[in-house]
């Protein structure tokens, strides 16, 4: 909706277009958008060209986080968590490119997160797939520029959305027998303290939102939008720490099990989504 208030013609894309039927009452349009699908990519590129000509703003925000051990995650889970975050992203912005570099100009915003500068245990599939939406908005950017086009990362701290409650159906379910049991269970309690009630630090989809208008209007945007507080401190911390010190932190947060005989609990930080095209 913040790109709509602001003036855009704005498409919201979902698997399940049913589920933005409050965006549709208040001005929005929406598509079916399956980013492990190249027909409905096209589809759905194809049939706003159609009806407005080359996209002047692409939102690639779609994405979710494989939680896990790596030990326990499939390969299958792995390519999945890669086909959404990074395939998928990839795609969408070879789609729109030949209308943007035809009309001379278009923005690309990806929406990464802080966990592309940083990684926290127990989400490494995710923090990888992040990683490499890293490195291609960096190349992409370089690439497109002579066309007028501007390539912009977002990248928020964790977000309060329904993305969060999804985060434990995803944890794979190897018994109490796992030697990662403990790990797991502390993982959960953490993105419970960290996401429950008031925590600190954590964004509402609207904070994020107003930084992409912002990135989609500015006339010079920046290459790179960090998003929260907690996120821009983890960010200074991480690179400041040698990698004994940072594992002797995560360790901290993300016990393994219990320690010294109390038991320890901390967890980590998923993120966010919206796929919009404009």
């Amino acid at each position: 909706m913040a790109l709509k208030s602001a003036g855009f013609i704005t498409y919201a894309t979902a698997r399940n277009p049913q589920t933005l039927s409050d965006l549709v009452a208040k001005g929005c349009h929406v598509l079916q958008l399956d980013l492990t699908s190249e027909a409905s990519m096209l589809a759905a590129v194809r049939s706003i060209e159609a009806k407005h000509g080359a996209i002047s703003v692409l939102v690639n925000n779609a994405g979710y986080n494989q939680i896990g051990p790596l030990e326990e995650l499939t390969m299958e889970e792995i390519r999945c968590q890669f086909e959404t975050n990074v395939f998928g992203l990839l795609r969408m912005c070879q789609l729109v490119l030949p209308g943007m570099r035809s009309q001379g100009y278009g923005r690309i915003i990806n929406v990464g997160s802080i966990g592309g500068t940083f990684t926290t245990p127990g989400n490494g599939a995710y923090h990888a797939s992040k990683y490499a939406v890293e490195s291609f908005t960096d190349a992409l950017r370089y690439e497109v520029q002579p066309f007028g086009v501007e390539v912009i990362l977002i990248q928020p701290t964790g977000v309060r959305t329904p993305f969060v409650e999804k985060l434990y159906a995803l944890m794979p379910q190897t018994g109490s027998d796992s030697p990662y049991a403990a790990f797991k269970q502390n993982i959960e309690a953490q993105v419970q303290q960290m996401f429950g009630g008031n925590a600190w630090g954590i964004l509402t989809p609207e904070d994020v939102a107003q930084v992409i208008v912002q990135a989609s209007l500015v006339r010079r945007p920046q290459t790179r939008y960090k998003v929260g507080l907690g996120g821009k401190i983890f960010f200074w911390v991480r690179r400041l720490l040698p990698d004994r010190a940072w594992d002797a932190l995560m360790s901290r947060m993300f016990p393994m099990g219990e320690v010294s005989g109390s038991k320890t609990h901390r967890k980590a930080a998923p993120i966010k989504d919206f796929n919009a095209m404009n």
